[in-house]
């Protein structure tokens, strides 16, 4: 039988699905939340609420009492504001603020931790990216993220804890940012509008994010262990999706391919080779 189970990020893009299977599995559940966003578990009562102004900043001590009876804690929370994060200071703040969360774990005798990184660890050279693959992180978040995941993959095991690291692709679905490529190609299309892209022979690998939280959700309440990379392996190039999408409202002529300049840093190929298996596949449009 499970023990409980200590979320952060229960009301971010990835969290709440986390938090959504686990409460279909039964799963005891108490979540770790920011002043403000509390509201978002009145008529849950799946979960015991912890709210703190800045989950970040707490200390060891603190989480040590948080994570009294603990058994296993999902680390999702981090700063992810889209057009500010891969570059944004706020990484460090959320490495420190993972390390005393760790802290925390080892001082109240938890059992299993599981956190959550990015394909954007690895070193990004066209090949499927494995678990195997070296870590080449490139911008200040995928920094934190790997030194976070090197870190605790050292320290956590040495304390008797099991660790597993889940490793995000390209996510889309539900409560996704408008500000983010498919809510983009969606909101100018149903409006009739053109919508200006690059070239769109980038490759990627897209996930429903709420398979992507279901398959968290499986790691945490498995035995799994180390780098875990949850995605699709389903290469599709961004002109596809875009196209996809336009024949939802049949309107491919709205997209303007090579409007926008590509990124020249932009990797052309980034698609992952799943470690755990993965639910039936939707087309992501």
């Amino acid at each position: 039988m499970t023990g409980t189970m200590l979320l952060t990020g229960a009301t971010g893009f990835v969290g709440r699905q986390i938090l959504r299977d686990l409460g279909q599995r039964g799963v005891d559940i108490r979540v770790v939340v920011r002043a403000g966003r509390e509201s978002h578990f009145e008529k849950d009562h799946a979960a015991t609420v912890t709210v703190t102004p800045d989950l970040f900043a707490e200390s060891a001590e603190w989480w040590a009492s948080a994570l009294e009876g603990v058994d296993t804690v999902i680390h999702a929370a981090w700063y992810a504001e889209p057009g500010l994060y891969l570059d944004s200071p706020r990484n460090l703040d959320c490495l420190r603020g993972t390390l005393a969360l760790a802290q925390g774990a080892i001082s109240a005798g938890v059992r299993r931790f599981v956190g959550v990184g990015t394909c954007f660890e690895y070193a990004l050279g066209g090949a499927d990216l494995t678990i195997g693959t070296p870590l080449a992180p490139t911008t200040p978040y995928a920094a934190a993220k790997a030194a976070a995941f090197t870190a605790l993959s050292q320290i956590l095991p040495a304390h008797g804890i099991s660790f597993a690291w889940c490793r995000l692709f390209y996510l889309y679905g539900e409560g996704e940012d408008p500000r983010r490529f498919l809510p983009y190609l969606h909101a100018r299309l149903a409006a009739g509008e053109v919508a200006e892209l690059t070239t769109g022979t980038q490759i990627r690998d897209f996930l429903d994010v709420a398979l992507a939280g279901q398959m968290i959700a499986g790691v945490a309440v498995g035995d799994g262990e180390g780098a875990i990379n949850v995605c699709s392996g389903r290469p599709v190039t961004i002109r596809q999706m875009a196209e996809g999408v336009a024949d939802v409202y049949g309107r491919r002529d709205l997209l303007r391919f090579g409007a926008r300049p590509d990124n020249a840093v932009d990797p052309e190929r980034v698609v992952g080779v799943p470690t755990v298996p993965v639910p039936s596949l939707p087309q992501p449009w």
